[in-house]
């Protein structure tokens, strides 16, 4: 019913070697336990996106104790109320799943914005039905037709053929989704607009939908308990989420046909997909990936940071934090309890420019 752990672990210890390697020959390595300037607490605060929370929290536990100067807080209640949070300037740092937009770009009142990737995760299909031992199967088709509402029960003819010699029960299917604005949305609903022309055309693709049918939750949190509480449902959360309350998982044909669960080599496959296309803001979108083993809804997380910090001392608090998160932080996706892919080295490479780019009144803030 969950990702295969063995393959988890293997595929986080190969791309943590290669990351080693990465930072090694960077010669970039800063020292993250280093005190700050002035020698008094720094404190920073960030919110944002439920998708990465659990290991956020994590990084925030284990950072803490190498650098017990640096007090940083962060609050998950959605990648919507991070940007409007970020872009305000009421936080130090922001946290999206889903790239901010042109558009939203615009409205930030401190200058430039900059996405740092942090890890891979991926969006899972989750159920609460009685009996059913085995994972489920999805096509692309029958799910987003049964987000739109057009099938109803568990027992419809397309879910049967999807899932031979199951015995789904004749219930009505209770869609769970998210209530508020969320990146998880965003991410989910990017993959059905490609995958269904008619989603794409209403209710569409966004942080913030009209959602045909179901009941909504805010966050992740939320949603992964009304389906654990409510039977007959489906939802959407991060793997994260349904690993840690033991819901069943989903396997989900993908663009190559093949019916996949959301192991972290299939994340990690989904990512390679796109490396060479990746620009140099780091904006990019992994879902619905071509790969024969690759995930379909897959996606990086950011940290939103201004690219001129106005506080020095702050700005080198976060930028020593980020860094960290980047190398040393990427180890803790070997923990079963965190199940995200850590970053490719090829991203690791261009995240940390982006870190080495930040600046207080126009001084580099590393060096």
């Amino acid at each position: 019913m969950f990702p295969n752990r063995k393959n988890m672990r293997r595929a986080t210890l190969l791309l943590t070697a290669s990351l080693a390697f990465v930072s090694a020959c960077s010669g970039e390595r800063a020292d993250s336990t280093a005190p700050n300037a002035g020698g008094g607490t720094v404190r920073l605060q960030g919110a944002g996106a439920t998708f990465p929370n659990p290991l956020y929290q994590k990084w925030l536990s284990e950072y803490g104790k190498i650098n017990q100067q640096a007090k940083i807080d962060y609050q998950s209640k959605g990648s919507g109320f991070g940007i409007q949070q970020i872009q305000s300037q009421t936080v130090d740092f922001g946290a999206s799943d889903a790239p901010m937009s042109d558009d939203d770009l615009k409205k930030a009142v401190g200058g430039e914005l900059l996405h740092v990737p942090t890890v891979l995760g991926a969006v899972v299909i989750t159920y609460n039905l009685q009996g059913i031992m085995q994972p489920l199967r999805f096509s692309p088709d029958v799910l987003a037709d049964i987000f739109l509402g057009k099938i109803r029960k568990w027992d419809d003819a397309r879910l049967k053929a999807d899932n031979p010699g199951v015995n789904l029960p004749g219930a009505d299917i209770t869609v769970v989704h998210r209530s508020d604005g969320s990146g998880t949305t965003a991410i989910f609903t990017e993959y059905l607009g490609k995958v269904s022309p008619e989603w794409k055309q209403k209710p569409g693709v966004g942080k913030s939908i009209d959602w045909p049918v179901g009941i909504g939750g805010q966050g992740n949190e939320a949603v992964s308990g009304q389906v654990r509480n409510t039977p007959n449902t489906i939802g959407y959360v991060e793997l994260a989420y349904a690993v840690q309350t033991k819901l069943p998982v989903a396997l989900l044909k993908n663009k190559a046909g093949n019916f996949v669960a959301p192991t972290l080599e299939a994340v990690t496959a989904a990512a390679a997909e796109s490396l060479a296309a990746t620009p140099d803001d780091l904006r990019v979108s992994i879902t619905d990936a071509a790969g024969a083993s690759a995930y379909p809804i897959s996606a990086y997380t950011y940290i939103l940071v201004y690219k001129d910090q106005k506080d020095a001392t702050k700005g080198k608090a976060l930028v020593d934090f980020l860094w960290w998160g980047i190398h040393e932080g990427q180890q803790i996706t070997k923990d079963p309890q965190y199940p995200y892919a850590p970053l490719p080295p090829q991203i690791v490479e261009k995240a940390a420019t982006k870190i080495n780019s930040l600046t207080s009144g126009g001084k580099p803030l590393r060096g």
